[in-house]
């Protein structure tokens, strides 16, 4: 490994998915090895990064308009090292280089054991990038630097890349094919964090429920998750509605510390969109899935993402994503509108043929309706006493901690003795579309 100056301060801020925050964790670790400490404020550090999404163009946006705070600082600064790593830098490359002249280095998501051969590069005056993607890269020998200092929550990756091809979506040319990691790197990770304290982690994949190492399939390596300590809360993301199968479903139901929320994007509730969009299922298939969830696990709670305007959307099609959301009723959900993506499918295939004020018609109706349905499944926990895992203060008051119950929905309960980390049990005595609220029963 490469020494780099004991004295060197590092500053990391990420933008996007969590995949991008258990990243900036490996990054964080592979620099803390080169020698560079992390800070968390720009103004201290030696070297800036920016850990970037490309999932959205407004996404894209708000990095360039931190660029412009950065180069400010690097005026002031010029020995300052700025770097672009993560799905944007992987989009693209030398552009950015080209662009962005303050920019001293550009890495993408496999890349990122390289970072001490491109800073001594950068460090010397020049330029550097790396951006080759990788079919063997998980990072799995790495021990993630944990960033966040709660001790309350934190994220695994199990593994990297997407064979996915939906037509909007740009993360496998971005992140690669797919990729699982070794199971038994997982599980070591795992027992770590909880023999550190930590009493939640979220197992994170573009598609977990494909995962495969050696035979070890999602729902065994869930389990096996599940067994290292049953105070340890398990959760994980995203999951694919064409492979969930009824093993993860019944391996959630067999272990009560995996926790009863399962996040599964629909996009539309239209067949003949998801066919446009290669989904690989039908608004009949995705419903059937829903109702083996609801058989199994009757106590979960759903969420979903949801793409308002995609290409060729017509009306009839728009309200077969409302009927949808009224069928399912999710708790929560994440709505966005289209958004071209170069290099995609759709980029190539289709146009993109709505217009921005019918797109962002159809994503307000969708949010007022998600908004009604989230106040309404609020309400069903009025009156119950629910377990909350603290994870901090709430927004409104030091004399208040917000938490999730084993379903996701959050809760905002008086402080009184408990602390983050601490499993409170609450009673639910008042629901907004967003919060749960009550009081500390004993």
């Amino acid at each position: 490994m490469i020494k780099l100056d004991t004295s060197l301060k590092v500053y990391i801020e990420t933008y996007g998915c969590q995949m991008n925050v258990s990243d900036s964790e490996v990054v964080a670790s592979i620099l803390k090895d080169a020698g560079y400490v992390t800070v968390h404020s720009y103004g201290q550090a030696d070297l800036i990064l920016i850990n970037t999404c490309a999932i959205r163009d407004n996404a894209e946006q708000k990095i360039r308009n931190r660029l412009d705070v950065f180069r400010q600082e690097k005026k002031k600064r010029p020995q300052l090292l700025i770097g672009i790593i993560g799905c944007m830098a992987e989009r693209l490359k030398e552009k950015l280089l080209e662009e962005v002249k303050s920019l001293d280095l550009v890495a993408g998501p496999d890349a990122y054991r390289d970072l001490p051969n491109l800073l001594r590069t950068a460090g010397s005056g020049q330029q550097a990038m790396n951006v080759l993607l990788s079919m063997e890269e998980t990072y799995a020998d790495i021990s993630p630097v944990r960033l966040d200092k709660n001790k309350v929550s934190s994220f695994v990756s199990i593994m990297r890349g997407c064979n996915n091809m939906c037509a909007y979506c740009i993360v496998p040319y971005t992140r690669g094919g797919e990729r699982s990691r070794d199971a038994g790197t997982i599980l070591r990770e795992v027992q770590e964090l909880s023999d550190m304290g930590y009493k939640e982690v979220t197992l994170l994949g573009q598609n977990v429920d494909s995962y495969d190492w050696n035979g070890v399939s999602f729902a065994q390596l869930l389990s096996r998750v599940a067994e290292i300590n049953p105070l340890l809360r398990v959760r994980f993301s995203t999951s694919h509605p064409k492979d969930m199968s009824e093993e993860v479903l019944h391996a959630m139901a067999r272990y009560d510390n995996i926790c009863k929320s399962i996040h599964l994007p629909v996009q539309s509730g239209s067949s003949a969109v998801l066919q446009r969009m290669k989904r690989e299922y039908t608004r009949e298939w995705y419903l059937d899935k829903i109702a083996s969830i609801r058989r199994i696990l009757p106590e979960a709670t759903l969420s979903t993402d949801l793409i308002a305007g995609f290409c060729g959307e017509t009306e009839e099609e728009h309200q077969e994503t409302l009927s949808l959301m009224k069928e399912v009723r999710y708790d929560l959900a994440f709505m966005f509108k289209y958004s071209e993506r170069p290099k995609t499918y759709a980029s190539r295939h289709y146009k993109d043929d709505i217009p921005e004020e019918v797109k962002g018609r159809r994503l307000q109706e969708i949010i007022d309706l998600q908004s009604i349905i989230s106040a309404e499944v609020k309400k069903q926990d009025l009156g119950k006493t629910v377990e909350v895992l603290a994870e901090g203060f709430s927004k409104r008051s030091r004399e208040e901690l917000f938490g999730r119950t084993s379903q996701n929905r959050v809760v905002v309960f008086p402080r009184e003795q408990y602390h983050a980390g601490d499993y409170v049990r609450v009673l639910v005595t008042g629901s907004t579309p967003a919060t749960l609220l009550g009081k500390v029963v004993r």
